[in-house]
């Protein structure tokens, strides 16, 4: 593991920087270019998601509503929880900044990319319908451009695992149940490998159900995790009310921390902000297009606006939310603390000691959504490259490496997911930048009608 590890840590600077540039540079230049209508739609966006524009005679699966929950299912979870821990333990509270920055870009990312998943929606081997960028890879840009396709659904494969979560839930049941004082002497390997296996069995009953399953159960588990999870923190809030204002404070001095520029941090902080930014909400990643892909419309922009309040409700909200915790209880200037055990410990001391418990609970529904939502993206890679009946297999492969992730160390796990991340930033980016021309085309219609009949 070790080995493995210096591999994926040696490779990881390659990608950096053309992760910042497509990310970053192409993000800003699609903000400049749609005019920022997305944003101003954003109300309208709402009005969608909530059904006001379903037409029953559109193509697709799901609706609206089923799509955003699964898309965000997959990205409110650890990441928020655990991914914003280990971004304020590696660069300090400034870069909570730089990760909201990424997911107003990203807003706009995930606009053009889930237009794009309704424009170019293709058919997999078995006649059903599908979107994704693999999918407006080829049919935007042509057969010529199948190598890039290809290319993101091979980082897909190791992307789209379920590590982090798997890896983050067991630290978390280590953490608070404590099964070799409270339970059994087993000993932490072994309490890992026992959590790993539990945790396959459950996830193997859900995704083996297909999509319609995996749609329902996120819908459901979504909303109910995202508002206890709000609660908890609302607790925490109006009991330390003196402490939000020094906290987010400390968030604006820290980003521009003239310390950090002149040591030449600073690109170093907002590459982490931009990192787990990503990892937090996957703008430019090109997941949620493969879900959104399937939902019933006929219209592309309605789906980009629905998918555009992915990144507000994930990073902008839910993202502060923890960091705010974490800042006023003092939890980031604990050394050992990384990951998720930086968010237990201030949990536990502004929870009437007993946060961590919470936690515990709200950790094991996020974990669970994710994994039964993840496992889809990585289906639709293994398909496209084979074919549908081979891309089921997946699921096996994605389920073994959920057991594998609970012993791994954090850093291993971290490393991997950024390394295929970024790689697959690199094909979804240049395909959304250089399709992004026909979006413009499509949003210029869509919004004069909505002019004309009122939003």
């Amino acid at each position: 593991m070790e080995t493995f590890n210096d591999f994926l840590s040696a490779m990881l600077p390659y990608t950096e920087w053309a992760m910042l540039i497509l990310l970053i540079g192409g993000g800003l230049f699609l903000v400049f270019k749609s005019r920022f209508l997305p944003y101003r739609y954003f109300g309208h966006a709402i009005a969608i998601t909530a059904g006001k524009h379903d037409k029953e005679e559109a193509k697709g699966d799901v609706s609206h509503l089923q799509a955003l929950s699964a898309a965000v299912a997959a990205t409110v979870g650890l990441g928020n929880i655990s991914g914003v821990a280990i971004a304020i333990y590696m660069g300090g509270p400034g870069v909570v900044f730089w990760i909201w920055i990424t997911a107003i870009i990203g807003m706009c990312i995930k606009f053009y990319s889930c237009s794009l998943s309704i424009m170019f929606r293709g058919e997999d081997s078995e006649g059903k319908l599908q979107g994704g960028p693999m999918f407006y890879i080829i049919q935007g840009i042509g057969q010529k451009a199948k190598p890039l396709a290809s290319f993101f659904c091979i980082a897909g494969l190791f992307g789209f695992l379920g590590v982090f979560t798997a890896n983050q839930f067991t630290q978390t049941f280590m953490n608070v149940v404590r099964p070799d004082e409270n339970l059994i002497i087993l000993g932490d390997f072994n309490w890992k490998l026992i959590v790993g296996i539990i945790l396959a069995l459950i996830t193997s009953f859900v995704i083996f159900g297909g999509l319609k399953k995996i749609a329902k159960v996120a819908s459901t588990l979504v909303p109910f995790m995202v508002l206890l999870y709000f609660l908890a923190v609302l607790v925490v809030m109006m009991t330390n009310t003196s402490e939000i204002g020094p906290s987010l404070k400390l968030i604006f001095t820290e980003a521009f921390n003239l310390d950090t520029m002149v040591k030449g941090g600073l690109w170093g902080l907002i590459i982490l902000g931009v990192r787990r930014a990503m990892f937090s909400n996957e703008a430019g990643l090109g997941s949620a297009p493969m879900y959104h892909g399937q939902t019933k419309t006929d219209e592309p922009v309605q789906e980009g606006l629905v998918a555009m309040l992915g990144p507000f409700i994930d990073t902008i909200v839910v993202c502060t939310l923890t960091a705010i915790v974490i800042i006023l209880s003092g939890a980031y200037l604990e050394a050992e603390s990384n990951g998720i055990l930086m968010t237990l410990i201030a949990f536990k001391k502004t929870l009437f000691g007993f946060g961590d418990v919470l936690l515990m609970v709200i950790v094991s529904a996020f974990a669970l959504s994710t994994l039964f939502t993840y496992s889809y993206y990585g289906v639709k890679c293994l398909s496209f490259l084979t074919n549908a009946k081979i891309g089921k297999y997946y699921n096996w492969y994605f389920v073994g490496t959920i057991v594998f992730a609970a012993v791994a160390s954090v850093d291993l796990v971290i490393n991997l997911i950024d390394l295929a991340y970024a790689l697959m930033v690199i094909p979804n980016m240049l395909a959304v930048l250089y399709l992004s021309p026909k979006v413009n085309q499509q949003m210029k219609i869509y919004f004069e009608k909505r002019k004309h009949v009122g939003t």
